[in-house]
């Protein structure tokens, strides 16, 4: 029987010592080795790495200190758009959502995309359609607010000349949003993501984002791409990404680090290593990958200043991370 392993990111970007204050700090680790136990959680119990991967990634949805779910960025129009995929490395099953707008656990309905439609990518309001048509939870667009993220659009849309939209209706106030104060802001973007191996040797990702500050025209990036932003396959391993998405698509990321491995042999980290510390830094994109393989290799790379990080595996002990410099 394998040994199961999981990775979790919070997203990757400026993230220095020196930006962050001891309570920030403490908040981060805290939710990163929250999150990644919940995942082990179902993973020593003998569950499928889908559901660990699942499991993880609403818990990060949840938490107004990332950019998914309840603490996404805003379009420039002053509106939540959020995307998430997921696949599974056994079957090469696969499902994304993107633009949605209601659904308060987007990495539920990419997976009901997956498991009950017969489509791969579902977006708009027909992603949102289709997540309610199958029971997951709806939810009015003020329940994604947090003053941050909204304080964060208003500065970005001064920056750029552009008007600033309505405040939200139903935003919650400032006051009742301590948890949402504590977010760091780390460059417009971020992303959340978990990759597993559970005990039957099969692997799965999944990544949720709410996109980056201001973005305009339905922009959509890399997280709903499979290939791009998440990957697995039994053959190479699992793969999920943060960062700018727009360099992560142009260098199919995810699934350019599990071809290294599957056809050319590269361990896991050298694998990300190329894509990530080569590839992804001479097209002048950023951000980082983490990743796990059938053996239990576990890997993560940024070319950034940090990333929001943690491993757990049969057997280890858990490692918990932001900085660069940190294990």
């Amino acid at each position: 029987m394998a040994k199961w392993a999981l990775v979790a990111h919070g997203g990757a970007g400026v993230i220095e010592r020196d930006q962050l204050r001891p309570e920030q700090d403490a908040a981060y680790r805290e939710a990163m080795g929250r999150v990644a136990q919940a995942g082990a959680a179902v993973l020593k119990a003998g569950g499928a790495a889908l559901d660990a991967v699942e499991a993880a990634i609403r818990i990060l949805e949840d938490d107004p200190l990332f950019n998914a779910g309840r603490g996404a960025v805003f379009t420039a129009e002053g509106d939540i758009e959020l995307d998430a995929s997921i696949m599974e490395g056994g079957r090469l099953e696969a499902g994304a959502v993107a633009g949605l707008r209601r659904t308060r656990h987007p990495i539920s309905a990419a997976r009901a995309v997956m498991a009950h439609s017969p489509h791969v990518f579902l977006g708009g309001e027909g992603a949102d359609a289709f997540a309610r048509s199958r029971g997951l939870e709806q939810v009015e667009p003020a329940f994604f607010f947090t003053e941050r993220r909204w304080t964060a659009l208003v500065r970005e849309l001064q920056r750029q000349g552009l008007p600033i939209p309505a405040r939200p209706a139903g935003a919650a106030p400032a006051a009742l949003d301590a948890r949402a104060a504590l977010a760091h802001d780390e460059g417009k973007r971020g992303t959340v993501g978990v990759v597993a191996l559970d005990t039957e040797g099969t692997v799965a990702a999944g990544t949720s984002t709410g996109g980056v500050t201001a973005k305009r025209w339905g922009r959509v990036g890399d997280s709903p791409i499979i290939g791009a932003g998440t990957y697995a396959t039994n053959a190479a391993g699992a793969v999920s990404c943060t960062g700018a998405g727009e360099y992560f698509i142009r260098l199919a990321v995810a699934r350019t680090i599990c071809a290294l491995v599957e056809l050319k042999g590269l361990t896991l980290q050298a694998a990300a290593d190329q894509v990530v510390q080569r590839d992804l830094t001479r097209l002048g994109g950023e951000g980082g990958v983490i990743a796990v393989a059938p053996d239990g290799q576990m890997a993560w790379s940024f070319n950034t200043s940090g990333m929001y990080r943690a491993r757990i595996a049969d057997g280890e002990a858990m490692v918990v991370g932001i900085y660069k410099d940190d294990p």
